[in-house]
């Protein structure tokens, strides 16, 4: 049997702290979501003025990235590149870029998931969070 790392309610508040810091650094309204490696929700915040949309968004790209352990950018392209029949996979919704999973040691912890500005710059915020750990 393996051991695994898993994401402890520490590591949440860390990545969490520093997307935060990420967004706000920038002047970003946007929603933030952590999610293990399951896709279950273990955080969830939404910025002064980030559309209430955003807050079902970022937990749908986090839940991606994590079940698929890979970032939502590539499903964004695979799409994008004429591969629409991706659309109708079951269980996924979040599909546009602004996800990253968490890795350690080639395990998918989880994922964050943020959405409100431009595709890139939700990545951008995602990866600050994750570099955090």
């Amino acid at each position: 049997m393996q051991t695994k790392p898993i994401l402890e309610f520490s590591d949440v508040k860390k990545i969490a702290a520093a997307a935060e810091a990420e967004a706000l650094q920038n002047n970003w309204a946007v929603s933030i979501a952590i999610v293990d490696d399951g896709g279950h929700l273990l955080h969830l915040s939404r910025l002064d003025g980030a559309s209430p949309l955003t807050a079902h968004m970022a937990p749908a790209k986090a839940n991606t990235a994590a079940m698929g352990r890979r970032e939502t950018r590539i499903y964004e392209e695979l799409i994008n590149g004429g591969r629409i029949s991706f659309l109708s996979a079951p269980y996924v919704e979040g599909l546009l870029e602004g996800a990253v999973p968490i890795m350690k040691d080639g395990f998918c912890l989880g994922a964050v998931g943020v959405s409100g500005v431009k595709s890139a710059e939700d990545a951008q915020v995602a990866r600050a969070g994750i570099a955090a750990l």
